[in-house]
């Protein structure tokens, strides 16, 4: 083309009788390419009666810039798609390869068009057929779900065989499916592939008693099936626990000093759960046994507190045994340093906890109930503001016991306010367990009434 461009340009420079003389000769011109026939592997009509089948084409060209193979499907009157192809050169000659996979859903017959892109552009075209020469009959057979009683949330093997005409059928999609007792609808869990010979098999976990089957859809090439149904029992499995928030303090402390353990008891699918026994562990430094110490009876929302003298420094946890139902749990351990305690000071003042007060009252529950009050230091025999530690403490109406809640601070003038949500009616009181320089003291106690 480029030579073309030339001559033209030189045969309106020199004038038409100089254009005879430029004109390449017919010796010189660019030979047309060429462009062999087609080669379709396997030959066809191409059989996909038992499955999917890729075809490969392929064909030469010599003296092309490129190459093009179009496939169109049957009854498609429009251009034909582009096969992609893979060139492979030797010497003067290029050989052209390309795949495309053909199923039952392609029956039918189907053209092409190869074209060797150069000088002229030759082409070939033809066609093929794509045939499912019958529609096979299937089974699943060896179908098994196992073992045949599990508890909740086990997993089970779910296995079998799919047949086409009594041979094994692979590469087909099998669905798993479960019909819960109780219920004539079977919903589908997964999905699979068969392989060698037809066989499946897939993991699941069980959920609930029930049948579970496989199913094969109808394709093109074969018809559908369903397995029998196989049966699992569930047992119900035992709730999971765990202990949550588990605290020992203060950390450091002084030895012989008074540590304090507290945390909350959850079994799954409930809140906190009350009444149920929290053993306290201890693992001294450098030691791997664990050691009983002490336990609590969890109050509500499964709330426990403990406490101990402190000895020496080391790992601290909590432990639930479990129960009927109820699978036993460890807390995280928490480590606590425990130093030689200072000397004591040559005198402590007295402290006092005054205006305590819990309101509003009565209170709808479940709503948050406010606290407030002031910590005073005896300062040579004027009250003064104190900034100091201070717990909350609840006894819930008709019981001796009182149990811890939260901790505070009181500011530098001494004033203290927390807040915490209402459930039961009861006492409330603040109590501040001293430090190095103070004696420590109880504040009054509130009765608070809760609404249902």
């Amino acid at each position: 083309m480029l030579q073309r461009i030339r001559v033209a340009a030189l045969a309106i420079a020199l004038g038409a009788g100089a254009l005879v003389a430029l004109a390449p000769s017919a010796a010189t011109a660019a030979a047309a390419p060429i462009l062999t026939r087609v080669d379709i592997s396997p030959t066809p009509p191409i059989d996909v009666t038992k499955g999917a089948v890729t075809a490969t084409f392929s064909f030469a060209t010599k003296g092309a810039e490129r190459a093009e193979l179009q496939l169109k499907p049957p009854g498609d009157v429009g251009v034909g798609s582009p096969l992609t192809l893979t060139p492979n050169k030797n010497g003067d000659w290029t050989r052209w390869t390309g795949t495309k996979s053909f199923d039952a859903a392609n029956a039918g017959k189907w053209s092409w068009l190869a074209v060797a892109h150069g000088d002229g552009s030759p082409s070939r075209g033809g066609t093929f057929e794509v045939v499912v020469k019958k529609v096979l009959d299937t089974k699943i057979v060896d179908f098994d779900a196992s073992p045949g009683l599990v508890d909740k949330g086990d997993l089970i093997r779910i296995s079998g065989r799919l047949l086409a005409d009594g041979k094994g059928y692979d590469g087909q999609t099998v669905s798993i499916t479960f019909r819960e007792r109780g219920s004539d609808t079977y919903r589908e869990v997964t999905k699979v592939t068969t392989g060698r010979d037809g066989w499946f098999g897939a993991t699941v976990r069980a959920g609930a008693t029930g049948w579970w089957r496989a199913e094969f859809a109808a394709t093109a090439a074969a018809k559908g099936s369903v397995s029998d149904a196989d049966r699992v029992g569930v047992r119900r499995g035992n709730l999971g626990s765990r202990i949550v928030r588990f605290d020992a303090e203060p950390e450091p402390v002084d030895k012989g000093g008074k540590l304090t353990f507290t945390g909350a008891l959850l079994v799954e699918g409930r809140d906190g759960v009350p009444g149920q026994r929290v053993a306290i562990f201890f693992k001294p430094s450098g030691s791997s046994r664990w050691q009983y110490v002490t336990s609590d009876v969890t109050g509500r929302h499964g709330r426990f507190w403990a406490s101990t003298t402190a000895e020496s420094s080391g790992w601290w946890r909590a432990e639930y045994a479990g129960t009927r139902g109820v699978n036993g749990s460890v807390s995280d351990a928490d480590w606590v340093k425990v130093d030689q305690p200072a000397p004591p000071p040559e005198e402590k003042a007295d402290t006092r906890l005054i205006k305590f007060n819990a309101y509003p009252e009565p209170i709808k529950r479940g709503k948050y109930l406010k606290f407030k009050g002031a910590l005073q230091i005896d300062d040579e025999g004027s009250w003064e503001g104190y900034s100091g530690r201070v717990a909350l403490y609840f006894k819930q109406a008709g019981s001796k016991k009182w149990e811890y809640v939260k901790t505070t601070w009181s500011s530098d003038s001494g004033r203290l306010y927390t807040k915490v949500k209402a459930w039961n009616s009861g006492y409330w009181r603040f109590v501040f367990g001293g430090d190095e320089d103070t004696y420590g003291d109880t504040s009054r106690k509130d009765y608070v009434r809760v609404k249902r």
